[in-house]
């Protein structure tokens, strides 16, 4: 059984269904999924640009290299600790605003 099961049709004049379908393929949604999102308070963000993926892939695997060398350098005392710990701090924090710029959608506040 379906868990979305009540189906709402409303129509939409052409100019209104034209601006709806611009947006979704924008956003690289579904007609579904988008009127979701905005019926939960969220406005859908664009769809990243193609290299986006490959980029942040890129971004974690420097990330995971930077764990590695850090807990190589906690347990050798090589390195001075408390500096690329900020650093990786820095990094992570960096990635986190970046997914959040591009990806995550945004809050509506004046839909509640």
């Amino acid at each position: 059984m379906r868990k979305r099961n009540v189906a709402i049709l409303f129509r939409l004049n052409k100019k209104e269904a034209e601006a709806l379908d611009k947006k979704v393929k924008r956003s690289g949604l579904n007609r579904e999924a988008y009127l979701r999102q905005l019926i939960s308070g969220v406005v859908p963000r664009d769809a990243p640009p193609p290299d986006y993926y490959s980029m942040m892939r890129k971004l974690h695997k420097i990330g995971n290299n930077l764990n590695q060398i850090a807990q190589k350098a906690h347990v050798l005392n090589v390195v001075d600790v408390q500096r690329y710990d900020k650093e990786v701090r820095k990094f992570n924090e960096a990635v986190r605003k970046i997914t959040e710029a591009v990806i995550l959608p945004e809050k509506n506040e004046s839909w509640q």
